[in-house]
């Protein structure tokens, strides 16, 4: 099993996914649960809290030797096992004893059935302990008639203030002057005689508790406890931000996933860019055997092999051209002692055209190897000789060269702000010169070169006003050995890999070559985009 999921991708990231789904819906049912868990236990103690006040505020009142004489009549009365023990004593966590300090009530599982009851004492060194095991509607009626005799006792302007410290918690305690509304004729004839009502309320899952106080003057107020709500599940709202909650964690958990394969896929994506550049040395790191890493190692083996099969050829390219140079040579010197040991016009006319043609024979050796030398560098990932190279003197230095080669051209530069550019200078004088070479044997009166510093790159331009290059042509004129002229003849000029080297050259330090029309001079506009970096930015 493992080294089924170890091939293969997708059943890991199906795998993944299913698990990070059955996380999620855990984590949900476990978070759902434990909200509804505390929900249950602030109900229960909000409920506890105005009982648990009345028995602590009754208590205090008496004095310590009647206290235990009192809890034995409360606790036949209300069927509940009450005491007071030491705080000291009782077997408290830091929480619960942050929640006796702060006035509120602890409802604890009994450990053999039921509930335990706490709460603090005035005073603070003594809790009120009450141990249950239901509350039953006998305990209602006890606890409700217990509250009726402590109102009776107490000054009527002492009761509302008394009934608001009860009424603090989730059970609501109030005085009411008028009879209760919605009880019918028994229960109203009960409730004169001094019995507790108690009226379930349809529909709401909660009761209220009635008491009728008799005064002295004759009158009657009316206790009204609740209503006594029940516990209801969790709400729609609360469900649903769960739900969003959840979803969220899942979308989290899938992104995570998904990007470490989108990761792995974008290091093939720019390895693939790289080696489709010309950077045949790159590779890329192998991390598993599932079917990305063996696309990497099929990758990886593509760009060894096209590695290798080009390196090969620009040996055989370089070799055979280094081989040529020696019977160019001999011939060469056959031809100056032909041309020496002889004056007769028509002899030294043809021998002067064997010499143009050995010099065109070198021209092309020297083309070729320099072709195989930028191909063999950026093969083997040499990286290139960089310096601060000055474009506008490299442009004066072209033109000083070529213009004495044709004198029928006005070859100008447009004057620019000064610009220098990370490059190495010997390729790229040697890109500049072939195209404007390349112009000069095309243009009819004039040739024009431009420089430009635009945002993160230097633009040179090369214009003639020649007869341009075919929209079909422009992209296989770069290519070596390609010319407009098929005919190859000696009027069309140059070798064909004058604009491949140009392209080699730009490809090798990152930037591009380009053709179209020139739009002041009518013929065709040549176009280097060089990037600059951050440090080489003009001032």
């Amino acid at each position: 099993m493992r080294r089924v999921l170890a091939d293969s991708t997708f059943l890991r990231v199906y795998l993944l996914l299913a698990l990070a789904l059955l996380l999620t819906f855990g984590l949900g049912l476990m978070g759902m649960a434990l909200v509804d868990q505390v929900r249950r236990e602030a109900h229960r103690e909000q409920l506890a809290e105005a009982p648990m006040r009345l028995l602590t505020t009754r208590l205090s009142m008496l004095p310590p030797a009647a206290y235990a004489a009192w809890l034995d009549a409360q606790e036949q009365r209300l069927d509940m096992q009450i005491s007071v023990v030491a705080l000291s004593e009782a077997s408290l966590g830091y929480f619960s004893r942050r929640r006796l300090a702060n006035d509120k009530v602890l409802v604890q599982p009994n450990d053999a059935q039921g509930w335990r009851l706490l709460s603090r004492m005035p005073g603070g060194e003594h809790l009120l302990k009450v141990e249950l095991t239901s509350l039953s509607e006998h305990q209602l009626r006890g606890l409700t008639y217990l509250l009726g005799e402590w109102l009776a006792v107490m000054p009527p302007s002492d009761r509302d203030a008394r009934l608001d410290y009860l009424a603090s918690g989730r059970l609501p305690v109030s005085l009411e002057e008028a009879p209760p509304q919605g009880l019918d004729d028994y229960q109203l004839r009960r409730l004169t005689a001094g019995e507790v009502v108690i009226q379930l309320l349809p529909g709401r899952w909660s009761v209220r508790i009635f008491l009728a106080l008799q005064e002295r003057s004759g009158d009657a107020n009316w206790l009204v406890i609740g209503p006594v709500q029940a516990f209801e599940p969790m709400p729609v709202s609360l469900q649903l931000l769960l739900v969003l909650i959840l979803l969220a964690v899942l979308g989290v958990a899938i992104y995570l996933i998904v990007r470490g394969v989108e990761a792995r896929m974008v290091r093939l994506e720019l390895a693939a860019s790289r080696i489709a550049a010309g950077r045949l040395d790159t590779r890329v790191k192998v991390e598993s055997a599932d079917f990305v890493g063996r696309l990497g190692m099929a990758l990886n083996g593509m760009a060894a092999q096209v590695q290798s099969l080009l390196r090969a050829q620009q040996d055989m390219i370089r070799a055979v051209s280094h081989e040529l140079r020696t019977p160019v040579a001999r011939i060469r010197f056959a031809v100056q002692m032909v041309e020496d040991m002889t004056d007769e016009p028509p002899v030294r006319r043809q021998l002067q055209g064997v010499d143009g043609d050995i010099q065109e024979l070198d021209g092309l050796i020297d083309e070729i190897l320099t072709y195989a030398r930028l191909g063999s560098e950026a093969i083997n990932g040499r990286e290139m000789d960089a310096a601060l190279v000055d474009c506008l003197a490299l442009a004066r230095r072209v033109i000083e060269a070529l213009s004495p080669l044709h004198d029928h051209l006005v070859i100008e530069l447009v004057e620019a702000s000064d610009v220098e550019v990370l490059a190495e200078p010997r390729y790229l004088q040697r890109a500049v010169q072939n195209l404007v070479a390349n112009a000069c044997r095309h243009a009819r009166t004039r040739v024009v070169i431009r420089i430009k510093c635009e945002p993160g790159l230097v633009r040179f331009d090369v214009e003639d006003d020649g007869p341009g290059v075919p929209q079909a042509e422009r992209q296989a004129i770069f290519k070596p050995f390609s010319r407009l002229d098929d005919s190859r003849t000696r009027s069309a000029g140059g070798y064909g890999l004058g604009l491949s080297i140009v392209h080699k050259v730009m490809s090798w330090h990152g930037g591009s070559v380009s053709v179209d029309d020139s739009p002041e001079l009518g013929g065709a506009r040549f176009t280097l985009l060089l990037p600059l970096r951050s440090h080489e930015e003009p001032a």
